[in-house]
């Protein structure tokens, strides 16, 4: 099984220039990584044998389990905390004739289960969702910090190669001054995208798993606290180990005759722990992200922003990082935290050193 996360653990490599922060890399390294590895670990039938195993009689097993398998199953929720061996065979497992009816309808209440066809593939596609926030901030960056910083976060660096390269920076940010504003909002609005699929993936999975998700770890944290031999289940009702399927043939003299299997489903032994443990994750990284939206709120304030970047470059002057962040629009200080982030600490200072006289020198003459 090991197999199946070392495959992805390519997924998981650093890059030397970051340029987003620890929040961006939850949602397109680390909830993208397990998601993909979850994905695999569901489609390998070594480990977890046939995803369906039907019974019943006069009928070819594999023709009826290839025939639930596609048309789905279905089970009674409102019998899943019923007495197992007495009242139903298996929770939420009734006879067709029992006597459930809707009050209005006046037809049989059953829930049909079509997901876990799909299973592995919908864990793929949110995969790919988490990193389309990180593929439109790579696309719209351009590669600029990495050009800026170049090899100035190596530490041991000749003095030549290393003046030039600052040059370099300082030239740059003379140039082009306050005309950051529209890359800090790009990758704003990539903070904000993170923010919004991680919330929308609770109505995603709502929707496939058939409206079973939004309170299904509260209500499996409550159940495993109290007595397993009274209440409902969450895990059967959302995720049946055992269901039934209704197959219709015709007989040998022309008459329609119906057949109810049951089918063991083993791969809902994993879903219902792949869930489980999804939902608290999706929690937590919906209010992580919130909070980092609640930060980024924050540094639109012009006294936060020096306290962030001198905590970012403690060898720097503090007076000239104040005094050059005072000159800063958000857009200039974004990208200037991006570099203290990548350079060299020391390479940082001697930037800033050439930096501030430039900027007195601009303002001055401006």
């Amino acid at each position: 099984m090991l197999d199946v996360f070392f495959s992805v653990k390519h997924l998981l490599k650093f890059e030397q220039i970051r340029i987003d922060n620890v929040i961006f890399a939850l949602h397109y390294r680390v909830t993208r990584v397990v998601l993909v590895a979850l994905s695999l670990l569901v489609s390998c039938k070594q480990y977890f044998g046939d995803p369906i195993d039907c019974i019943v009689d006069q009928i070819n097993s594999r023709t009826i389990d290839m025939f639930c398998w596609i048309q789905s199953t279905y089970t009674v929720p409102a019998l899943a905390g019923a007495l197992v061996g007495e009242e139903v065979a298996h929770p939420g497992v009734a006879n067709y004739i029992a006597p459930l009816v809707d009050d209005e309808s006046h037809q049989y209440v059953i829930r049909h289960h079509k997901y876990y066809q799909w299973v592995a593939l919908v864990l793929f596609l949110q995969s790919c969702m988490f990193y389309v926030p990180r593929y439109i901030w790579k696309c719209w960056e351009g590669g600029r910090v990495k050009g800026l910083v170049n090899v100035l976060n190596l530490p041991a660096l000749r003095p030549d190669l290393k003046q030039e390269r600052v040059r370099v920076i300082v030239d740059y940010f003379g140039r082009n001054f306050h005309r950051h504003n529209l890359y800090a909002y790009q990758f704003f609005l990539c903070e904000l995208l993170n923010f919004t699929n991680v919330v929308g993936q609770f109505y995603l999975t709502e929707s496939f798993l058939g409206h079973g998700f939004n309170g299904y770890g509260p209500r499996v944290v409550q159940y495993a606290q109290q007595d397993p031999a009274r209440g409902l289940d969450p895990k059967d009702e959302v995720f049946p180990k055992v269901a039934k399927c209704t197959f219709h043939k015709f007989g040998s003299s022309g008459t329609i005759m119906r057949h109810d299997a049951i089918c063991v489903l083993p791969l809902n032994i994993l879903n219902e722990k792949i869930y489980v443990s999804l939902w608290f994750w999706l929690l937590a990284l919906a209010l992580i992200s919130g909070c980092g939206l609640l930060y980024r709120m924050a540094t639109f304030a012009h006294k936060i922003r020096p306290l962030i970047l001198r905590a970012r470059s403690r060898l720097a002057s503090k007076d000239k990082v104040e005094a050059i962040v005072q000159r800063c629009r958000i857009g200039d200080w974004f990208i200037l935290s991006l570099l203290a982030k990548n350079m060299d600490p020391f390479m940082f200072r001697d930037f800033i050193n050439d930096l501030s006289p430039k900027l007195l020198k601009k303002e001055h003459y401006s």
